[in-house]
């Protein structure tokens, strides 16, 4: 079997072959409105936002602003021309990283597995929820150029290229906030390597007040931005309390979360272990080394334990799993079978997933079936890209079903649920969509909305939606 890389590739020959490979694992995510209930979501948010919503005011959720900031871009387009413009924002961002991931390779010695290693992340992505545009899908991209800028200062010797990589860190955060551990561990690296430079106190002091100020200016805007709005109380709440009153999944799902997350990332993390072991070691393989164990902190902190949590991992991992893709004897034999496996493997996971969630001709006939007006819509299970596709107002800012329906968000979102529910309800929608009772939903909540169609609705439409039958009721008032 022919090898997958040669240390002397060249950089266009390598940028069409990251291109091709990451084309070949998406395209069937392409232009499907619900490979994900997250971005759809951060898509309605987007789109939203062009109509004069304000996150965390109008629209609630945890996400930072940074984030549907960067959905409302494709949201511009509307549906579904947004849909295929978020899909190729995220293609490209794949692209640039696995690109990045490679020349990192390179840069370290490694060179021989470095287009390996770029495949490598392109198809693990697939198998970690991040076949479509997850958040990290985007901001990793950004961390890749932090770390960049990390080892180009450390060897030129140069404070602003320090600045720059915390800013690029700091943008992360506003894009998820669970990229903190990483950055406080770029800093300290920063700091680390300033005081070996300069021997002086005032030297560390001043330059880590100024990595701490540049890192935090993107969340110190935006908290600036709806202070002056009148909405402190709002972003604070959402940003950065909420999360603290949200109640913990069962163990056993939280065990199950993390152990299919560490099986999927064993193979790749191991590879990445025994290259950084068996290479000869210096400062910027010692900060790759720093960075994969930051990650794999960063990660097991912050529960629950969801597929794509795992998607910041990839990028140290895979670099570092260039020394081991790269050695002679694997890249004639191991190599091009441990890739095609995962490419394999990937698309399987992404059929699967297609067949559970649905796909776009599924969601155009629940579309159809719901109609464009008059009146509002109430997801109150089921996919809120609904909102966008028929044009139809919400009413209520709680947009995300499972804010609530869902028990372990009680009492962490700043509303009470059966209250909120009522209110919904009140203002009779003039069409309603439910899918089938799911684990961790409050059955009180979905035995109130289900009585409510009693009185007034009738049930005109059960549609598959991947493996479920979602009901569409409309009011006969």
């Amino acid at each position: 079997m022919p090898s997958f890389d040669r240390p002397t590739i060249s950089a266009n020959h390598r940028l069409l072959i990251l291109l091709a490979v990451a084309v070949l694992a998406r395209a069937l995510t392409f232009g499907n409105p619900v490979v994900h209930v997250d971005e759809e979501f951060y898509f309605f948010t987007g789109h939203s936002m062009w109509q004069g919503a304000w996150p965390f005011v109008d629209v609630w959720d945890r996400k930072p602003v940074g984030l549907f900031l960067l959905y409302a871009i494709p949201a511009a387009f509307g549906f579904p021309a947004g849909i295929w413009a978020y899909q190729a924002m995220a293609l490209a961002s794949v692209v640039a990283t696995a690109w990045l991931i490679a020349r990192m390779a390179e840069r370290l010695g490694w060179g021989a597995g470095a287009t390996a290693a770029g495949i490598a992340y392109i198809l693990w992505l697939d198998l970690l929820g991040g076949q479509g545009g997850q958040a990290p899908v985007f901001y990793n991209l950004l961390m890749m150029g932090a770390a960049w800028a990390i080892l180009e200062s450390d060897r030129r010797k140069l404070r602003s290229l320090g600045l720059a990589a915390m800013a690029l860190a700091g943008l992360v955060l506003q894009i998820k906030y669970s990229a903190v551990v990483e950055g406080m561990v770029f800093g300290l690296w920063l700091l680390v390597a300033e005081w070996r430079r300069s021997r002086s106190p005032v030297a560390l002091i001043l330059y880590g007040l100024a990595l701490v100020v540049v890192s935090l200016l993107p969340t110190a805007m935006a908290a600036g931005v709806y202070a002056a709005i009148g909405q402190w109380d709002a972003f604070l709440y959402a940003n950065f309390l909420s999360i603290f009153h949200r109640n913990p999944d069962p163990l056993a799902e939280l065990a199950g979360n993390l152990g299919q997350m560490v099986l999927i990332l064993s193979p790749i993390v191991t590879l990445a272990v025994l290259g950084l072991k068996r290479a000869e070691r210096d400062r910027e393989r010692n900060f790759l080394a720093v960075w994969l164990s930051a990650a794999i902190i960063g990660v097991l902190i912050f529960r629950p334990w969801f597929d794509h949590y795992g998607l910041p991992i990839l990028l140290p991992a895979c670099t570092a799993a260039a020394a081991m893709l790269g050695r002679e004897a694997w890249r004639q034999r191991y190599t091009p079978a441990l890739l095609l496996t995962v490419a394999l493997a990937g698309q399987i996971v992404l059929l699967s997933l297609r067949h559970e969630r649905g796909d776009a001709t599924e969601f155009a006939a629940l579309s159809q079936a719901v109609g464009k007006g008059p009146g509002c819509l109430y997801v109150y299970s089921g996919s809120t890209m609904l909102y966008v596709a028929t044009r139809r107002c919400a009413l209520s800012r709680w947009i995300v079903p499972a804010h609530l329906s869902r028990a372990r968000e009680a009492g962490a979102t700043g509303v009470d649920q059966d209250v909120e529910i009522t209110r919904i309800l009140s203002q009779h929608p003039a069409v309603v969509v439910m899918r089938p009772p799911y684990n961790g939903e409050r059955p009180e909540a979905h035995a109130r909305v289900l009585a409510a169609m009693a009185d007034g609705y009738r049930l005109a439409a059960k549609l598959p939606m991947g493996n479920e039958t979602i009901s569409v009721y409309k009011s006969t008032r």
